[in-house]
Formats: C-alpha cells, structure tokens, sequence
C-alpha cells in the first residue's frame, strides 16, 4: 500500500509540474515604447526551449531592435560581435498550421545560399506588423514562395549540394582577398542554379495558402510570402500597438532606428487570457 501511494503522489507532483510548465509559455517584452507579450508555440519545442532559455538568461535585455521596416515587421536580438558563444543555429521547424499573420513571431536566418537546410539563427527573431492583402497581391506571395521552393529544391540535389558548398567556399575566399562583395557573391551563386530553379518551378506542386490564412490576411493583414520559408514560434497577444509605435520610428537606409529602441527587459511569466 505504501508502495501505490508514493507512486500515486509521484505522479500528481508530475501533473503538477507539467501543468506549471504549460503555464510558463507566455514571454514579457518591456520596450521603450510599452510592453509586449508574446506566447510560444508547443509546436516549436526547438524554438521554443531555446527562447525560454534565452530570456532567462537576460540575454535580450538591453538590445535593441536593430531591423524596423513599417507595414512589414521589427527585428530584434543581434547579440553583437562581444556575445560570439551565442552565435549558432537551430534547425527548422515549418508547420503548416503556423503562418505569418499580423503580431507572428519568427525566428530570422540567413539566405538559402549559405543555409541551405533554412536553419534559424539562434537569437535574432521578428515580430510581423505586416499588411492587409487581395487575392492578386496573395497570388504574387504565392509565386515568390514556390520560387524560394524551387531554388532550395535544386541546391539541396545531392549532385547541386557539393558544387555549391565548393562554389560558395570559392567566393568566401575572394570576399576575404577583397577580389569581390558577398553581395556580388551571392548574385554569381544565385545565377548558376536559377535557370535549373525554373525548371523545377515548372514541375513541382505549388503551395497553395488555406482559405483560413486567405481570409486572415485579406482582413488583419501579416507578410504572407515568408510562409513555410522561415519558422514561426509564437505570437503576440497583448501588445501590438507597441509593435505598431516600433515599426513607424525613422530608420536610415539600412533601416536601422535613428535612435536605439531597446528591449529594456523579457522575462517569462504566467499565462493569462488576453
């Protein structure tokens, strides 16, 4: 009897605790211009558990928001050439049902040339503002998806993948002689697979969005050409002023702010209905 009892205890600390854990999911931002709260996604664990670790390590607090393009999204969490342990990768987690709707969180990444397998970088992250589409602005969002679709298809060819780790090693090199610019590196790499990225774009089946995220981005709005190219991990369900007062401060050309917006803190706390 006192064997079933401990077991039966064991296991109600268990629910208990899976059911704290469950609660701890949603993320406090407090910025310059307000508070932002974000809720993680259990679809995403890799992300997940790797934002969670982050904010609790204070890693975001004091950095500022170093990306803002207004109707499109605010990007955060370049941790800077003095942080180098945090630069690593995460491997992608697409879901279908995870899109980029007004107020998504994703997680940012390099281009496709140098990431073939869209792995996400493991700190820096946006928030979509976005904007409000039609059926032939959706259209042009679906085209530019199967493209990224098509190219990704034909460098990831076990007989594409090999010259293009040799080509891209190639041209890191002439980056560091100074013999040419990882812009014009990438447009030499981009020219060698697009005609074969055509080809595949002619016969491969094309995404095509659900009529659920049709109607969400025609009436709340999001950036609905990201959409199974970069990884959603959570939402913003209190704070989207905020993100609409980030997104309209003046930027420079690289649309860096004219004057540093930080996130001042980021801290987990309970789960509430918004």
């Amino acid at each position: 009897m006192r064997t079933f009892t401990t077991i039966i205890f064991g296991c109600l600390l268990f629910v208990f605790s899976s059911c704290d854990q469950e609660i701890e999911k949603d993320v406090e931002l407090v910025t310059d211009y307000g508070t932002i709260i974000l809720r993680l996604s259990d679809e995403t664990p890799k992300h997940r558990d790797n934002f969670i670790k982050l904010v609790n390590q204070k890693a975001y607090d004091s950095v500022p928001f170093h990306r803002v393009i207004n109707n499109f999204l605010i990007q955060t969490g370049d941790m800077g050439s003095d942080t180098a342990g945090l630069s690593y990768m995460i491997d992608a987690e697409f879901r279908p049902d995870l899109f980029h709707k007004r107020g998504a969180v994703n997680a940012a990444r390099m281009g496709d040339d140098q990431n073939p397998g869209q792995s996400s970088d493991g700190t820096q992250f946006t928030i979509i503002q976005g904007t409000i589409y039609n059926d032939s602005t959706l259209a042009n969002a679906e085209m530019r998806i199967n493209s990224w679709w098509a190219y990704n298809k034909v460098i990831n060819k076990p007989e594409h993948k090999a010259e293009l780790e040799k080509l891209t090693a190639w041209m890191n090199a002439m980056d560091a002689n100074g013999t040419t610019n990882k812009a014009d590196s990438i447009d030499i790499i981009k020219g060698k697979f697009d005609s074969l990225a055509k080809i595949e774009l002619a016969t491969m089946k094309h995404y095509k969005f659900p009529e659920a995220h049709r109607e969400i981005y025609k009436t709340s709005g999001g950036a609905a050409h990201l959409d199974q190219n970069y990884t959603v991990f959570g939402e913003v369900v209190q704070g989207m002023n905020v993100v609409d007062s980030i997104a309209g401060v003046k930027t420079d050309s690289l649309d860096k702010p004219i004057k540093d917006v930080l996130i001042i803190s980021a801290r987990m706390i309970k789960r509430k209905s918004y």
